[in-house]
C-alpha cells in the first residue's frame, strides 16, 4: 500500500498483518480519487476518515493538499500503525488522531462545529455501521453542503439509495468491494 500522488507520492504505508483490516487496494484508491477529483477540489479540503485503519484514504487526501484530516480508528494495534504512518509522512501538523469509537468522534466533531468536505466510511463489513454513521452525520450536520461521503462495503451488504437527507449518486464495484458516493439531497421548494 502506498500514497499514489502529491507530496508523499510513492511512499509506502505500514499496515498490520492479518485480517483485521482491509487496506483499500492501490488500483481501487486511484479510481476512487479520480472520481473525487471530478466532483470537488481536494486542495484545502477538510477530511474525516472514520474507521481509518492504517489511514490510507485520509493520508492520500493530505498528500494531495487537503487542509487537515481527522482520523478515527478504534483498534489499538491498528491505531499504532496509523500513528506511525502520519509521523513517517511528516503530516502530524495537519492530522488529528483518535483511538476511539467512531460515534464518539462524530459527536465530538459536532460539538466543535466542524464541517467536512469529504467523509470516508469503511467500517467492518455486514454490521450496519454505514447506515448508523450516515444517520449520525445527518443528525450532527457535519458534512459541508457541497461535501461528499464515500462508503466502502462488501457486495453482499445492501444499502438503500437514501439515508436521512443523503442520497447515493454513484456506486462502483471492484471485485467483491463496492464504493458508493453520497451527497446531500437537494430539496426543491
Amino acid at each position: 500500500m502506498r500514497i499514489i500522488t502529491g507530496l508523499a507520492k510513492g511512499r509506502k504505508l505500514m499496515v498490520p498483518e492479518g485480517n483485521n483490516t482491509r487496506p483499500t487496494l492501490d488500483r481501487v484508491k486511484e479510481s476512487l480519487f479520480n472520481i473525487i477529483s471530478n466532483n470537488l477540489n481536494i486542495n484545502d479540503s477538510k477530511v474525516l476518515d472514520l474507521f481509518a485503519g492504517s489511514g490510507g484514504l485520509g493520508l492520500e487526501c493530505i498528500s494531495r493538499g487537503a487542509k487537515f484530516c481527522i482520523f478515527c480508528e478504534k483498534d489499538k494495534n491498528t491505531f499504532s500503525y496509523l500513528r506511525q504512518n502520519v509521523i513517517n509522512l511528516g503530516f502530524s501538523s495537519c492530522c488529528e488522531l483518535y483511538n476511539h469509537d467512531a460515534f464518539f468522534v462524530l459527536k465530538k466533531c459536532s460539538q466543535r462545529n466542524l464541517k467536512f468536505d469529504i467523509i470516508f466510511l469503511d467500517p467492518p463489513y455486514s454490521k450496519g455501521l454505514i447506515e448508523k454513521a450516515i444517520k449520525s452525520i445527518s443528525e450532527y450536520n457535519i458534512l459541508d453542503k457541497e461535501g461528499i461521503i464515500i462508503t466502502e462495503y462488501d457486495e453482499k451488504d445492501i444499502l438503500p439509495d437514501k439515508i436521512d437527507n443523503y442520497v447515493k449518486y454513484r456506486t462502483e464495484k471492484y471485485g467483491r468491494v463496492r464504493i458508493s458516493f453520497w451527497t446531500e439531497e437537494e430539496i426543491n421548494e
